[in-house]
């Protein structure tokens, strides 16, 4: 009894724990979109996708109001996205974005994640012939209904469409949309326009080879991945970890 109660308790501190990183990065998503265009989401398409994204990891709607109002009531000039490239162990490329309003104490905590793993911090822009940046939309298979992903590409091509795919995550089916990240806003509204409903979306840096490890070598790369994203400050890891 002991042992399935401390079990069933250490889940649901990682659910919670788990959730409350979304909360702080659909948070962060919101903050910077304000920033950017303002608290509008009718006017403001950056906010528009926080806003999806972060109902897609049930932050409640009450959560995400008070986020956008407290981007709207404080200075957020001093709040950047920033991003750091380097290498995980075994020559595995790394690169991390992150939201932040102190970048001296997000770089110093960076590289030292880079250093306890055995990895090190490079340049902005060494990694650039390794990742292409694509604007990604996940829509739910249910939620795509019986549209034919044939027909879907010839009408959805002329709003940047480069590739559509079926696939699970977390055991749910998904369409996913794939376009250059400067197509982005362009799909994403025809999208709207046409009544699909995206579950979220992403601009997301995809790698255009990736390297093959052993099991050991890969939970070397990991181990680095699952610390650089417990920082608060940290949005997004991308590797070319095969």
């Amino acid at each position: 009894m002991g042992r399935a109660f401390e079990a069933r308790k250490a889940s649901k501190f990682a659910r919670w724990n788990k959730m409350a990183k979304e909360f702080t990065k659909a948070g962060r998503q919101i903050t910077i979109a304000v920033k950017a265009g303002g608290p509008d989401p009718e006017s403001n398409i950056a906010l528009r996708r926080a806003i999806q994204n972060a109902k897609s990891v049930q932050m409640p709607k009450d959560r995400i109001n008070a986020a956008i109002k407290k981007a709207s009531d404080k200075d957020t000039s001093n709040f950047d996205q920033v991003v750091y490239e380097g290498m995980a162990p075994h020559g595995v490329a790394v690169i991390v974005e992150a939201a932040t309003d102190n970048s001296v104490r997000t770089v110093a905590n960076v590289r030292s994640y880079f250093r306890k793993k055995d990895g090190s911090l490079g340049t902005q822009g060494m990694h650039d012939f390794i990742f292409d940046r694509k604007g990604v939309f996940y829509i739910k298979k249910e939620d795509f209904g019986e549209r034919d992903l044939e027909e879907f590409e010839l009408d959805f091509i002329d709003y940047g469409l480069e590739k559509i795919e079926e696939e699970k995550i977390e055991d749910q089916p998904f369409i996913q949309v794939y376009v250059a990240f400067e197509d982005f806003g362009k799909m994403q509204e025809a999208l709207e326009q046409n009544d699909i409903k995206v579950d979220k979306s992403e601009l997301e840096r995809i790698p255009n080879h990736t390297k093959a490890l052993n099991d050991e070598q890969v939970d070397d790369v990991l181990a680095l991945i699952d610390l650089m994203e417990q920082d608060d400050d940290v949005t997004n890891v991308f590797h070319n970890l095969a």
